[in-house]
């Protein structure tokens, strides 16, 4: 199925949105998918760097308006 959307007239919070509404969809529907072995290797690389105290946590909400708040001071934020 090709799926056509106005990308370029969206808005990024309406990209966001779309994106929440995929990532809620995969979750209760994708159980069958299998992930690749590089994501694994990231996966694992990253608990490494959370056991070694080398890196923090966040609420999954607290992430993704961190995320939000960094898209509306747009392209000259740079980390």
């Amino acid at each position: 199925m090709k799926v056509n959307l106005p990308l370029d007239q969206m808005t990024v919070a309406e990209k966001l949105t779309l994106l929440d509404i995929l990532w809620d969809d995969l979750r209760r529907h994708g159980s069958g998918v299998e992930s690749p072995v590089w994501h694994g290797k990231i996966l694992a690389a990253r608990q490494a760097e959370l056991d070694a105290g080398r890196s923090i946590v966040s609420d999954w909400s607290e992430a993704k308006e961190r995320i939000r708040n960094r898209t509306r001071k747009g392209p000259e934020f740079s980390g």
